[in-house]
Formats: C-alpha cells, structure tokens, sequence
C-alpha cells in the first residue's frame, strides 16, 4: 500500500503532460505539412508551359540550329533563343532515356516508366534548381517559332487564323530577328536574319500562302532507313550461309554423278 501511495502522484504528472505532447505533436506536423505544401505551392507558381517549351527548343534546334551552325555565328546571350534562357534547359539535359519505357532523373537516379512523370519529379522535387530570374520561359516565343503548327500537325487537328494573333507573333518574330541576328554583326548576321525572317516570320498570315520552314531543316535518318539496316544485317549472314549450303550441295551432286558414271564404266567378269 506503501508503494501504492508513493507512485500515484506520477499517474496526474503523466496525464499532465499528454495533452502537451499531443499539442507538440500536432504542431510538428502542422509545420512539416506547411513545408511541404510550400514547396508545391512554389512549385506550381512558375507559369511556363514544359511541353510547349520542348516544342520550342525542338524547332530551335530543327529549323534554325542547323543555318546558325553553317555560318559558325555564336548566338548573343540577350537572344531569347540563347540555350542560357530556356528555363527548363538543365532540367532536360539531366533527363536520362534508358529504355522505351524507362525515364531516369540524372539529379537523384530515380526511375520512371514515363516521360511525364518525370516531368512531375521534376516539378515537385528539384524545382529549385530552376532559375527563376527574368524572361527564361521559351514556352512565350511559341507564337513566333509556330508551335502549334508542330503540335497540331502531329495530332493531325487543323489551326484556326486569327488576323490579330498573326500580326503579334509577326511582330514578335521580327523583333527576334533584330535581337538574335543584328544586321550590324557582319554578312553572316546578315544571312541569318533573312533566313529567319523567311524561314519562321513570313509565315505569320491568314492569306495561307507561306508555310513555316520553307527553307527546310535538320536532315533525319528516319526510322524507315534504321529498319532497314538492321534488316540487311540480319539477312546477309543468312544469304551468304544459303550460298555456302547451296555451293556443297552443289558439290556433293558432282561427285555422286562421278561415282555412278565410273561404276557404269566397270567391265562385267567374263
């Protein structure tokens, strides 16, 4: 009873300090769940479209990298097409493409099976290693590259011309001419920015007369031709083991002939 009597006072001390640790308790995990939400808030503050900035990049790189590279002319870093403000550029060049369905994030190694979730990952885990400052989204120069043009063709739906949208992506796309190509750099700035004009703002018309890229772009091998080659590799070692089948069958029929015309020759025993 002694005992009984000594430790009772501990039962009060402990229903004391339940409600506390529950208090504890529930504000760390209000302010873990703050954090969190924090992140995906700021994550979801930067509005710049990624699919529509690939289209971008993708179109730099088909129809204009390749005239740029022929001329050996370095692109200013003011230019809004400069590899330097394309806000997602690092995020796409730490994309690793392991498999057709196998996507893996060069920050942390984390595998996907789709492209878009890495995206996602992107997104909400290493969104801050995006680079904020200024006008980086390539995504806003879609009007003047004719993104929807790209993307609406492969999705083979039809583009409604707007004579007011034309005429601000026009106006847009020459102003890129004049920041990217300044006439005043020399005669291969000079044949850039008329082959930008030509190649990407001529285009911008509801008359439906000029197309975009009429100048063409990046060569590609196609996955036709790719087919094809692994085909022949595939076959010719076939063909050459029926030429080598057929050669000592070939053979063989000689020498059986040899032999029933030399037993047909033998003299019969008198």
């Amino acid at each position: 009873m002694g005992r009984l009597k000594e430790s009772s006072p501990v039962i009060p001390l402990l229903l004391l300090l339940f409600p506390l640790l529950l208090l504890l308790h529930h504000s760390l995990t209000k302010v873990l769940g703050e954090s969190e939400s924090t992140r995906e808030g700021n994550a979801q503050e930067i509005h710049c479209s990624r699919e529509r900035s690939r289209a971008a990049w993708q179109i730099i790189q088909d129809y204009l990298t390749p005239f740029v590279e022929r001329e050996r002319f370095q692109i200013p870093n003011k230019c809004r097409l400069h590899p330097d403000n394309d806000l997602y550029r690092d995020q796409e060049q730490h994309k690793v493409h392991v498999d057709i369905y196998e996507w893996k994030c060069g920050y942390c190694r984390k595998s996907f099976n789709e492209e878009r979730f890495l995206d996602q990952h992107f997104a909400t885990r290493h969104y801050n290693l995006l680079n904020t400052t200024g006008t980086k989204c390539l995504a806003d120069l879609c009007g003047a590259l004719h993104c929807d043009f790209v993307l609406m063709s492969s999705k083979k739906g039809k583009i409604k011309c707007n004579p007011a949208a034309a005429a601000k992506n026009r106006h847009l796309c020459e102003s890129l001419a004049n920041t990217c190509f300044p006439v005043s750099q020399g005669p291969a700035a000079s044949r850039l920015h008329e082959q930008f004009l030509r190649q990407f703002c001529d285009a911008h018309t509801c008359t439906g007369k000029n197309k975009p890229f009429p100048r063409g772009g990046k060569k590609k091998s196609g996955v036709f031709y790719l087919a094809v080659s692994i085909l022949t590799l595939m076959l010719l070692p076939l063909f050459y083991l029926l030429v080598f089948l057929h050669q000592r069958e070939k053979r063989t029929g000689t020498q059986v002939l040899r032999r029933i015309v030399k037993t047909g020759k033998k003299t019969k025993p008198s």
